[in-house]
């Protein structure tokens, strides 16, 4: 029986299987420093940690396809900046089967503060010193202690909602100040609205019911709200609940209904005959449905 040919030859790596080390001359940066980068914030924690730990990740380089003996430097432009500057002559690197930078950075996912606050937990969980940490992360011993006890008083489900979006401490002590319930509510607004400032969660706040807080008996205080624009924005924060709620008992149905009528729309304006009469006899219509053809997967979807 003859075998049919495989649509797929397999998966294809993305690195190679063993990192390598290189002589830091070697490694060609793609984008250049900007004279600020060695005074920020991220600089000197990376300087700190490499001091302190050593290099934990290590840089990702490709092969120089026009110069066997230099490496085109993909990821972490920093961390060889700090070795070049702390006299290190080599660096172990991780060989990338991409030699696109954008292609490789595009793939990276921030740490979430959730994430640090779990990492920095398990950490001394395993009997690492806060004052370690607190160097190798260039921060100070009590910062490291607000982020250990960043989720004090969140609930679970709050938690696994915003475990991977840029929520700072500021947005958890606020939503602390709510019960199990409302938090829930409130971390579901913020993911909708994609906006995790302390501005919203704290409008998010004004216009809790006094019943839903943890204080219940003592009158919430939102800094430049009356207590007669926080019954307002109880009110249309409630409507607005109402809404999103409704719209998403039937958001799944009226996408999909979308999805089949701009299909079918595209399929009419892609018959030269239907496009040619339509042109002659109903010019606004040709245009409104070519506008519709027109509409990306990325307009029409809900994003977080």
């Amino acid at each position: 029986m003859r075998r049919e040919p495989s649509s797929s030859r397999g998966v294809s790596r993305g690195f190679e299987d063993q990192c390598i080390t290189l002589r830091i001359e070697a490694v060609l940066p793609l984008r250049t420093m900007s004279k600020t980068a060695k005074s920020s914030r991220k600089y000197r924690q990376i300087a700190a940690s490499i001091a302190e730990i050593g290099l934990v990740e290590p840089p990702v380089v490709a092969r120089n396809p026009d110069a066997a003996d230099t490496w085109l430097l993909l990821d972490g432009h920093m961390r060889i900046e700090v070795l070049k500057d702390s006299g290190a002559q080599e660096v172990e690197c991780l060989i990338s089967t991409d030699d696109e930078a954008f292609t490789y950075n595009r793939q990276i996912s921030r740490l979430a503060p959730i994430q640090e606050h779990k990492m920095i937990l398990k950490a001394i969980e395993r009997g690492v010193p806060e004052e370690r940490i607190a160097a190798a992360l260039d921060l100070s011993p009590r910062s490291i202690m607000r982020k250990a006890r960043l989720l004090d008083g969140i609930c679970e489900e709050a938690v696994a909602i915003l475990k991977d979006k840029p929520c700072t401490a500021a947005v958890f002590d606020t939503l602390r100040k709510m019960k199990t319930l409302r938090q829930i509510e409130s971390a579901e607004l913020l993911v909708n609205a994609n906006n995790f400032s302390v501005a919203y969660a704290n409008a998010i706040l004004a216009g809790t019911p006094q019943a839903q807080l943890v204080e219940a008996s003592k009158p919430k205080k939102v800094k430049g709200i009356t207590p007669e624009a926080m019954a307002r924005m109880e009110r249309e924060l409630t409507r607005l609940q109402e809404g999103i709620a409704s719209i998403q008992d039937t958001y799944g149905q009226d996408h999909l209904q979308l999805t089949v009528i701009k299909g079918y729309v595209g399929k009419l304006v892609g018959n030269a005959r239907v496009t040619r009469y339509l042109a002659q006899n109903h010019a606004d219509f040709l245009s409104e449905f070519q506008t519709i053809t027109e509409v990306t997967a990325g307009e029409t979807a809900h994003t977080d």
